[in-house]
């Protein structure tokens, strides 16, 4: 399994077009610890933000009965599909790689700070 650096996707993808024309490409989301022990995953909160206003626009515009949302995973998982650990759905980090390396540690991302806001002003404050 190759992990890609942000800067590196493009460049890997331009590469495996010229082989593979119109070929359907899937990027599981790959969270990366800062220096500072932080996780900064905009784009979690962006999808959920999306989402959200999406289901609020459903319901308020369009009459949907919405009972209740939730997303993949709290905390980061084994997929249930491929065994693999790598693929980070949650708002938790675990420290654990797809060889068994890690202490287990959990690092709260940025989406877990920005979810929790979201559930305390009842979808409200989207910022």
């Amino acid at each position: 399994m190759k992990y890609l650096k942000q800067d590196e996707i493009d460049k890997y993808m331009m590469e495996l077009d010229k082989y593979y024309r119109n070929i359907l490409f899937t990027l599981p989301a790959q969270d990366e610890v800062d220096e500072n022990n932080k996780i900064h995953d905009t784009y979690r909160i962006d999808y959920l933000r999306d989402h959200i206003l999406a289901m609020e626009e459903a319901v308020r515009i369009d009459g949907v009965e919405l009972w209740g949302y939730t997303s993949w995973g709290c905390i980061d998982l084994v997929s249930a599909s491929t065994g693999e650990m790598h693929k980070r759905y949650g708002f938790v980090y675990v420290n654990y790689q797809d060889d068994c390396s890690g202490n287990g540690e959990r690092i709260r991302k940025d989406s877990f700070y920005w979810y929790k806001k979201v559930i305390s002003s009842q979808g409200r404050d989207l910022k």
